[in-house]
């Protein structure tokens, strides 16, 4: 393949914002590949600040505890967040063991899970050490940009 023709396909891949793309001509090949070099910033969310409850909703305990019980968990360690818009993976394949479970063990850098966006696997890193606490998102599920798909607890 012509090397004018693989500086070509670099500079519009910068241009158009894709991650990944692959050319065949015959029996030759090309991958092209881009990672971001920036680090994702992490996103917080901030636990929502508890109602005061009215006169009348504290003398019925029925009322409380609905109440109570509608109230989300507050979030303990850091969120890690979808980069993109796309259709979230916790695998490679199906059939395959998925790249993290509850309660391991991960590296910053470790592959969490992929998101696919326009036909390309993008891979999911994760920006923290510490263990995962609770996974936010179904395998299959759509998931929007900066939507929180992991927690990850401090060891």
């Amino acid at each position: 393949m012509d090397i004018r023709k693989v500086k070509k396909l670099i500079e519009l891949l910068e241009e158009s914002g894709v991650a990944e793309i692959e050319i065949h001509e015959g029996e030759e090949s090309v991958r092209i590949s881009r990672t971001s070099a920036a680090p994702v910033a992490p996103t917080y969310v901030q636990a929502p600040q508890p109602q005061p409850v009215a006169a009348s909703a504290a003398a019925t305990p029925e009322k409380t505890f609905s109440a109570a019980a509608d109230e989300e968990p507050e979030i303990v360690g850091d969120l890690v967040s979808a980069p993109m818009v796309g259709i979230f993976y916790e695998a490679m394949a199906p059939g395959k063991p998925s790249f993290v479970e509850l309660g391991q063990s991960v590296k910053k850098g470790d592959v969490l899970c992929i998101i696919e966006a326009m036909k390309i696997m993008n891979q999911v890193e994760s920006e923290f050490n510490g263990v995962v606490s609770k996974i936010m998102v179904e395998n299959g599920d759509p998931v929007e940009y900066g939507q929180p798909l992991f927690v990850i607890r401090e060891q």
